[in-house]
């Protein structure tokens, strides 16, 4: 594989891109117009989590650079993997889209490969991509060049499933341009399907994340029931599971993080709403996992309140700020709703997470609790990175609220999120003494095993 390529975005879908192309023999430069991300890049650390300054280092080796300002070069294949965040009305930002495909029409030639792949909704390659292209560089989509759109699938932090092995998808203008589109991905992808069209493919990709959105909505309005019923949620969803057809689990939360499931299904909704439709299912699911947040610390207040205790001036310690477990992404993470609304209330908070150095909430710096050596009169767990001693969390803690069901509840000081349960009573401070957490003796020694290896300061990748 012997081919000039050109990847327009080093984050999270670009970089894995750029490691496996320049592994399968191509001569790749990046670009990126964050010179901070480049200058890093080039130093050989990598700002994502699924490759290691290791993998960064490989690249290097095989021939990769970054650069910050537009290289003068003439690619075989230019991928577009910039960002596509939500607009203030709730639309696609495409500005990043346009101004990338502004920058790839400036190095077409006759036979050059154009892939789309930032997530946006059906249409975008051939309205709003391919009109760019044509008209900067006076050449035909699907007669002198070949334009795809070829949706990321990339789970960060999945150890199973990765950009080689998961299978790609590719919609072209044509069959030609899908067909090159095929040939290129297939030297890196195990397995290669080719869409009816450039929408088809647009319109997979936001099946998937609407798909998961839905049904994660689905579990989070039956969270909030369960618990009113007494029932155990995650028991029945294991139940559930058995079933060895027609049902797939999904299980509930603080709320949905990541770019794609709290963000891919607004494009739908926007271009459905463009036909004059509601977009009902969408609407519905976003409004039930956004108040989600606010049920945790509802029910953190019900907590301490039944311990006798107000949730203004308590100390509240949120124990995994990430969107998912293992991984430092924070984007669109539940955590920072959950922090904002506890400190409306008047809560003072700290943080702890070994995936992130320094954390901030409107600008405000959220302390790191030192399991060690702080005290803290709820422990709200929002992520169960791997690293945590669960056990010893469930024994040690004086209150425990697990919004992810991964936590022993057989323990009286534990509330899962699901499920009602004794909340231990605790000691109300001498009048003008410090208050201390119940069963304060030995606890500071059994947190100092809930993240083994972490002193003060949480270790970064």
């Amino acid at each position: 594989m012997i081919v000039e390529l050109l990847i327009i975005g080093l984050g999270y879908v670009g970089l894995p891109l750029a490691y496996e192309t320049a592994r399968a023999g191509a001569n790749v430069t990046g670009y990126d117009t964050n010179p901070g991300r480049v200058s890093m890049l080039n130093a050989g650390m990598s700002p994502v989590d699924d490759l290691s300054d290791n993998d960064i280092a490989r690249m290097q080796a095989d021939g990769f650079s970054a650069v910050s300002e537009l290289p003068d070069i003439k690619p075989d294949v230019i991928v577009i993997c910039v960002p596509t965040p939500l607009s203030e009305d709730d639309g696609p930002d495409l500005t990043a889209v346009r101004k990338a495909a502004g920058a790839a029409a400036l190095m077409l030639r006759p036979g050059t490969l154009v892939s789309l792949e930032s997530t946006t909704y059906p249409g975008t390659t051939e309205e709003v991509v391919r009109p760019i292209l044509e008209l900067a560089s006076g050449l035909t989509a699907g007669e002198d060049f070949h334009l795809v759109f070829s949706p990321e699938r990339i789970d960060p932090g999945n150890p199973e499933f990765g950009l080689a092995n998961t299978p790609k998808v590719v919609g072209g203008v044509t069959r030609a341009c899908a067909e090159a589109g095929a040939d290129f991905y297939g030297k890196i992808c195990r397995q290669v399907v080719i869409a009816k069209s450039t929408r088809e493919a647009e319109m997979a990709k936001l099946l998937e994340n609407t798909y998961r959105h839905v049904n994660i909505a689905l579990v989070n309005e039956m969270a909030v029931f369960c618990h009113e019923m007494d029932i155990d949620l995650w028991d029945a969803i294991e139940c559930a599971s058995t079933k060895p057809f027609g049902f797939q689990a999904f299980r509930p939360g603080p709320g949905v993080g990541g770019h794609c499931i709290p963000i891919d299904p607004n494009y739908l909704s926007y271009k459905v709403r463009q036909l004059g439709y509601p977009f009902r299912f969408v609407e519905l699911a976003q409004e039930i996992n956004r108040r989600m947040p606010a049920y945790v610390v509802t029910r953190a207040a019900e907590m301490l309140n039944d311990a006798g205790m107000p949730l203004k001036g308590s100390l509240v310690a949120l124990m995994g700020v990430t969107y998912k477990p293992d991984i430092a992404d924070q984007r669109e993470s539940p955590a920072p709703q959950v922090a904002r609304k506890l400190m409306a209330r008047g809560a003072a908070l700290r943080y702890h997470d070994p995936y992130v150095q320094g954390w901030t909430v409107d600008g405000e710096r959220i302390g790191f609790w030192n399991p060690a050596e702080d005290h803290a009169d709820l422990v709200i767990l929002l992520q169960a990175h791997s690293s945590y001693d669960l056990q010893t969390l469930t024994d040690s803690a004086p209150m425990l609220l697990d919004t992810t069901g991964r936590v022993p509840r057989e323990r009286p000081q534990v509330e899962t999120f699901l499920v009602p349960g004794a909340v231990a009573l605790r000691r109300r401070p001498r009048r003008g003494g410090p208050r201390q957490p119940a069963g304060a003796r030995g606890t500071r020694q059994a947190c100092a095993r809930l993240a083994a290896g972490q002193g003060k300061e949480p270790r970064t990748r």
